[in-house]
């Protein structure tokens, strides 16, 4: 009986490393492939018109959170719960289908509102609605259900198979400022590719889509409303100060304050498998012990990249953006801070306070950030001091705000947990 305790152990252990490394693997992946064609569109677009795709695809940022809706979460711990249920675990993925394709289509109505009232998106309408295509298609490609039975490899192959094309093909055809229109339907093309490998797979699992009632869709929408809040929150906190910009400022600022927040951005995703790879293992465990872990492993690196990040800013912005996008390093060391503390926010959000099902705290914790984030960009407006500058302090600041009210609320409820550390 010991024996078979110990191997099951074991095989456990083994399971959370493997999908930890595919996730990570898949993060990395996310993080290269942008990086691999940024320095290329950073020399062959003009900083006015790579400040509209950056603007855009933050905008798609926020749309591509809201097509979400926090599924991602939501109906990933629903699969976890009856995954040995075939045929009930059915019923959710085409519910979850079926409430994204809603979200999806209520989405396309938000995207012509706001086209019609900030005048980034309203200059350049076509490049916009082409760019909410690739977030409409990514309802079809179901993470939630691959994450939920822990097959972490489908989700990293597609996403390399996609990427691989896409990034391929922008080298080829993307050229000047008027190849600008190419840039999202390349995504397109290489969005529909994956969604053939999705459905392959899910094919070979022998998996249908059963779908219930559409009141049971609406429902799956509420149910997971939560989620979203605490997601759109999260988003905003790098999401909103651009948007803000491109009011404010100038496209060009908007391209450096892009760079920025595309590298910040790049060095947090590298957080999100840790997470992820954990999450699964804490909703059935609650073991604290995990959390204690990955804090003593992956803290010490993460203190060294800050410090790397802080010295070698120089070089990486002269390799990535050239000689024009050097007046955004002052801005990009000011945001080195949300380095550690976004590492810290995440271990004790979801897959420390979600796990004990501490939803509501979750949620709290990132939307009362995000209000002090929004009265002090108020603040900077009105005081007419709205710089990028200024900006970046009041971003690190939100981020220790973050972390703070999350561990208060982790101190608070450490009883809960299967086991406590010291």
């Amino acid at each position: 009986m010991t024996f078979l305790k110990e191997r099951e152990k074991k095989m456990r252990k083994n399971k959370i490393a493997n999908n930890t490394i595919m996730l990570m693997i898949f993060q990395i992946s996310k993080i290269l492939f942008p990086f691999i064609t940024l320095p290329y569109l950073t020399r062959i677009l003009t900083t006015d018109t790579y400040g509209v795709v950056t603007y855009v695809k933050t905008v798609m940022t926020y749309m591509q959170i809201f097509v979400d809706f926090g599924f991602m979460l939501s109906a990933t711990k629903d699969i976890v719960k009856i995954r040995n249920d075939k045929e009930q675990m059915e019923y959710v993925i085409g519910d979850t289908l079926i409430a994204r394709v809603i979200l999806g289509i209520i989405g396309f109505l938000i995207v012509i509102l706001l086209c019609l009232v900030l005048p980034i998106l309203r200059a350049n309408i076509l490049y916009t609605i082409l760019s909410y295509v690739v977030v409409f298609a990514s309802i079809f490609l179901m993470d939630f259900l691959f994450r939920g039975m822990e097959r972490m490899h489908v989700i990293t192959i597609r996403f390399i198979v996609m990427k691989t094309i896409s990034t391929i093909l922008t080298f080829c055809l993307i050229k000047n400022d008027s190849n600008l229109l190419l840039i999202p339907i390349l995504d397109i093309a290489s969005s529909i590719i994956a969604i053939i490998l999705v459905f392959w797979e899910i094919k070979k699992m022998h998996i249908k889509l059963r779908i219930s009632k559409i009141k049971n869709a609406i429902n799956s929408i509420k149910d997971s409303f939560i989620y979203f809040l605490s997601n759109v929150a999260s988003t905003s906190f790098n999401a909103l100060s651009t948007i803000i910009i491109g009011i404010y400022v100038s496209t060009t600022q908007v391209a450096y304050w892009g760079i920025c927040m595309q590298i910040i951005g790049a060095i947090q995703a590298c957080y999100t498998p840790i997470s992820d790879g954990i999450y699964p293992e804490m909703i059935k465990n609650k073991n604290l012990s995990i959390i204690k872990n990955v804090i003593i492993i992956f803290l010490p690196i993460v203190i060294i990249g800050c410090i790397a990040a802080y010295f070698l800013a120089n070089i990486g912005f002269m390799i990535i953006g050239g000689k024009e996008y050097l007046n955004a390093v002052p801005i990009f060391r000011l945001l080195i801070p949300t380095l550690f503390f976004g590492f810290l926010a995440i271990i004790y959000g979801w897959p420390t306070l979600g796990a004990i099902g501490k939803n509501k705290e979750t949620t709290i914790s990132t939307v009362l950030s995000i209000v002090i984030y929004i009265l002090l960009l108020i603040t900077l407006i009105v005081t007419n001091s709205f710089t990028l500058i200024n900006v970046a302090i009041v971003r690190t600041i939100t981020e220790v705000s973050l972390f703070a009210i999350r561990y208060f609320f982790f101190r608070k409820y450490k009883y809960l947990f299967n086991q406590n550390i010291s």
